[in-house]
C-alpha cells in the first residue's frame, strides 16, 4: 500500500510539472497569437468588406508580433476612412489590446467618426491616444457620445488637435465628459481653447466625480475661462493635478487653482488615511472576533470531550462497581483539569478585560486628539475671520479711493471736452481765416496777371525796335528764368515733400481719432483739400506764367531776327525798358516772397492745430485707459471679495463637516467596543453557567452529595 501511494504521488507530481511547463509555454506564446489573430481578423474584415488592407498597417501588425503586452501602437500611419471602418469593425469585439495609440495619423472627419465609433461598446481599451489628428467638429461630438458610452477608458490624450475651435460641437464633448464616470487622466494640450470653451468644460466639472488630472496647457483661455474653472474646481473634489500654463491667465487665478488642486489633495490624503485607520481598525476587531470564537471552539471541545468522557465513566460505573475508587480518583483528576482550564479561562478573560482597557485608552486619546483639533480649528477660524475682516477693510477703502479717482477724472473728461470744443471753434475760425486770405491771393495774382499782360503788351511793342543789345539781354532774361524755374522745381519739389507729409500725419490721426474726432478728422480733411487746391492752382499759374513767357522769347528771337537794321536807333528805348524790366523783376520777387511767407505760415498754422490735436486725443486716450485699468481693478476686487467669502464658507462647512463625521465615527467605535465587552461578559457567565451545570450534573456530583 505505501509504495502504491509512493507511486501515485510522484506521478502526480510528475503530471503537475507538465501542466505548469505547458502553461508557461502558453502564457509566452500568447500575445504573439492574440496579435497574429488581430491581424488575420483585420485582413479578413477587409476581405468581406472588399477593402484592399493598407500595407503600411499590415507591416506594422507584422511588426508587433513579437512585442510582449496587450497594446497596440499605429501611430505615425496615415489611416484611410476605409481602414478606419476595418479597424472599428475589429475594435468593436476586441477583448486583447488595453491601450490603443493613434498618434499623428491624419484621420480625417470621416474616418475619425467610424474609428470611435467603433470604440462604444468596447470593454478592454483602457488607453487612448489620439495626439495630432487635427479633430474638429464631428470628432469632438464623436468623441463626447464615446465618454458618454464606454464605461473602461480611463486615460485620454487628445494633445495637438482643434477641439475648442467649434462652440457647439465642444460643448457637446463636454455634455458626455460630465456623464462619464470611469475616465480619471485626460490631455487637451494645443486645442485652442478659448473662455466660451473653458466655461463648458467647467460645466463639466462641475458633474464629473472621477477626473483627476486634467491637461489644459497652450490654449487661449485667458481670465474670464481661468475664472470660470476656479469656480468648477471650488465644487469638484477630485481633480488632484490641473496643468495651465500657456493660456494667458493672471498669476493670481493661477495661484488659486493651485490652492484649490492642493485642497483636493488634502481632502483625498486624509479621505485615504481614515480610510486606512479604519481598515485596520476592522482588521483588529476582526481578529480579536477570530481569537474570541477560537477560544470558544476549544471550550466547546473541552466541554464534549468532558461529556464523551462522563459516559464511559457512567457505562464504566454500572459494569464495574467495584472500580468507584479508581474512577473516583480519575474524575478528581478531571475535575483538577476543569478547574484548571477554568483558571485559563480567566486568564484569557482578564487578558480580554485588558485589550478593552487599552482599547479605551485608545479611544481617550483619539478623543483628545479631535479636541485639539477643534481648538486648532477653531482658531483657524478666528484667524480667517481677523484676515478677511482686515481684507474687507482695505478692500473698502481702496474702492473709497477708486470713487474717488474716478469723480475726479470724469471731471478731467469734461474740461478735455470743453477744450476740443474751443479747439473746434479755433479750427473754425482758421478755416475763415484760410479762406479769406486765398480770396485776397486770387485778387493779387489777378492784379499780377493784369499787369503782366499790359507789360507784355509794351514789350511786344518795344521789342519791334530793339538791337544787338536786346540780345543780350534776352540771354540774362532766360539765364534769369532758368534760375527761377530751378528755383520754382525745388520749391515744388519741397511742397510735395511737405504733402506727403502732412497726408501721413493726417492719416495717422484719422486712424488714431476714428471713433472719437470724426469732426475734427473731417475738418482736417477739408484743410488738406484746400491747400491741395491751392497748390495745385498756384502750381497751373506758374506754369502758364512759364509758358507765356517762353513764347514771349520765342516772338522776341524773331522780331529779333527781323528787326536787326532797327537795333542802334532803339538802344535808349531799351535802356528804359530795361529799368522798367528790373522794376517788374522786383515787384514778382515781392510777390513770390508774400506768397511763400503766406504758405508758411499756413504750413506752421497746420501743423500746429495737427500737434494740439494729437496732444488732446492722446490725453484722452491715457485717461481711457486709466479709467478702464480702474474699472476692472474695481471689478477685479469685487470677484476677489467673492471668491474669498465664498472659500471661507466653503472651508467653515467642510470642516463642520469633517467634524460631525469625525465625532460620529467615534460614537460608532465606543458603542462597538462597548458591544464586544457586553458579548464577552455574557459568553464568560455563559461558560461559568454551563461548566456549574455540567459538574452538578455529572455522576461525580451525585456521588458527592450521596457521600455527604
Amino acid at each position: 500500500m505505501d509504495a502504491r501511494a509512493v507511486k501515485t504521488n510522484r506521478s502526480q507530481r510528475k503530471e503537475g510539472v507538465v501542466k505548469s511547463t505547458l502553461y508557461i509555454s502558453e502564457e509566452k506564446e500568447r500575445p504573439v497569437t492574440r496579435m497574429e489573430d488581430f491581424r488575420r481578423t483585420y485582413l479578413r474584415l477587409c476581405k468581406d468588406g472588399g477593402v484592399e488592407p493598407q500595407e503600411s498597417v499590415v507591416a506594422q501588425l507584422q511588426e508587433n508580433r513579437a512585442a510582449q503586452g496587450s497594446r497596440l501602437d499605429l501611430s505615425g500611419q496615415s489611416l484611410s476612412a476605409d481602414t478606419c471602418s476595418v479597424l472599428a469593425k475589429a475594435l468593436q469585439k476586441d477583448t486583447i489590446f488595453t491601450e490603443v495609440s493613434l498618434s499623428d495619423c491624419m484621420l480625417s472627419e470621416e474616418g475619425a467618426t467610424v474609428l470611435l465609433a467603433g470604440l462604444f461598446g468596447n470593454t478592454t481599451v483602457k488607453v487612448l491616444d489620439l495626439k495630432g489628428n487635427n479633430l474638429r467638429s464631428k470628432g469632438a461630438e464623436v468623441l463626447g457620445r464615446l465618454l458618454a458610452r464606454n464605461k473602461t477608458l480611463h486615460r485620454l490624450v487628445l494633445e495637438w488637435n482643434a477641439l475648442g475651435v467649434w462652440d457647439e460641437a465642444f460643448s457637446l464633448f463636454c455634455e458626455g465628459l460630465a456623464s462619464n464616470s470611469v475616465l480619471t487622466h485626460l490631455d487637451l494640450r494645443n486645442n485652442q481653447i478659448h473662455h466660451h470653451g473653458a466655461s463648458e468644460l467647467s460645466l463639466a466639472l462641475k458633474h464629473n466625480k472621477t477626473l483627476e488630472v486634467l491637461d489644459l496647457r497652450w490654449n487661449n483661455i485667458g481670465l474670464l475661462g481661468g475664472r470660470s474653472l476656479l469656480e468648477a474646481l471650488q465644487k469638484n473634489q477630485s481633480i488632484v493635478q490641473l496643468e495651465m500654463a500657456g493660456n494667458n491667465i493672471p498669476s493670481d487665478t493661477l495661484r488659486a487653482l493651485e490652492q484649490t488642486t492642493g485642497h483636493n489633495i488634502d481632502r483625498q490624503s486624509t479621505l485615504r488615511e481614515n480610510r486606512s485607520r479604519s481598515q485596520v481598525l476592522s482588521k483588529e476587531i476582526h481578529k480579536l472576533k477570530e481569537e474570541k470564537g477560537q477560544q470558544f471552539l476549544s471550550l466547546m471541545e473541552t466541554i464534549d470531550r468532558q461529556r464523551e468522557e462522563m459516559g464511559r465513566s457512567s457505562r464504566s460505573t454500572s459494569v464495574r462497581i467495584d472500580q468507584l475508587q479508581e474512577a473516583l480518583n480519575e474524575r478528581k483528576s478531571a475535575v483538577n483539569s476543569l478547574t484548571a482550564k477554568l483558571q485559563m479561562t480567566e486568564a484569557a478573560l482578564a487578558l480580554s478585560d485588558q485589550k478593552n482597557h487599552n482599547m479605551g485608552e485608545l479611544l481617550t486619546r483619539v478623543k483628545a486628539e479631535t479636541e485639539d483639533l477643534r481648538e486648532r480649528q477653531s482658531r483657524e477660524r478666528k484667524k480667517e475671520q481677523e484676515d478677511s475682516a482686515l481684507r474687507e477693510g482695505k478692500l473698502l477703502r481702496e474702492i473709497h479711493n477708486l470713487t474717488e479717482t474716478n469723480v475726479q477724472l470724469k471731471s478731467k473728461v469734461e474740461e478735455m471736452e470743453r477744450r476740443c470744443k474751443s479747439q473746434q471753434q479755433q479750427i473754425f475760425d482758421l478755416k475763415q481765416e484760410l479762406t479769406n486770405s486765398t480770396a485776397e491771393l486770387k485778387l493779387r495774382l489777378t492784379q499780377t496777371e493784369e499787369r503782366l499782360e499790359i507789360e507784355k503788351r509794351r514789350s511786344k511793342q518795344a521789342l519791334e525796335d530793339m538791337d544787338s543789345l536786346r540780345q543780350k539781354e534776352v540771354e540774362h532774361v532766360t539765364r534769369h528764368l532758368e534760375e527761377s524755374e530751378r528755383a520754382l522745381q525745388e520749391r515744388i519739389f519741397k511742397m510735395e515733400g511737405q504733402r506727403i507729409q502732412l497726408e501721413e500725419e493726417l492719416s495717422k490721426a484719422k486712424a488714431a481719432c476714428v471713433t472719437e474726432k470724426a469732426q475734427a478728422e473731417e475738418e482736417l480733411g477739408r484743410v488738406r483739400a484746400q491747400v491741395r487746391l491751392e497748390e495745385q492752382e498756384h502750381l497751373s499759374t506758374l506754369e502758364e506764367k512759364l509758358r507765356l513767357v517762353r513764347s514771349s522769347l520765342q516772338e522776341a528771337q524773331l522780331h529779333c531776327s527781323q528787326h536787326k537794321q532797327t537795333i542802334s536807333e532803339l538802344q535808349v528805348k531799351n535802356s528804359q525798358q530795361s529799368i522798367e524790366m528790373d522794376g517788374l523783376r522786383r515787384r514778382i520777387e515781392e510777390l513770390q516772397q508774400e506768397l511763400s511767407g503766406k504758405d508758411q505760415e499756413k504750413v506752421a498754422e497746420v501743423s500746429r492745430v495737427r500737434v494740439e490735436l494729437q496732444e488732446q486725443i492722446g490725453h484722452l486716450h491715457a485717461e481711457r485707459t486709466a479709467q478702464g485699468g480702474l474699472k476692472e481693478k474695481i471689478s477685479a476686487l469685487e470677484r476677489e471679495l467673492k471668491v474669498l467669502s465664498s472659500n471661507h464658507r466653503e472651508a467653515l462647512l467642510d470642516k463642520e463637516s469633517e467634524m460631525t463625521s469625525m465625532l460620529e465615527k467615534l460614537r460608532l467605535r465606543e458603542a462597538e467596543i462597548q458591544r464586544m465587552r457586553e458579548d464577552e461578559a455574557q459568553r464568560a457567565s455563559y461558560l461559568q453557567s454551563a461548566i456549574l451545570t455540567y459538574v452538578q450534573g455529572s455522576p461525580l456530583g451525585h456521588y458527592s452529595s450521596t457521600k455527604k
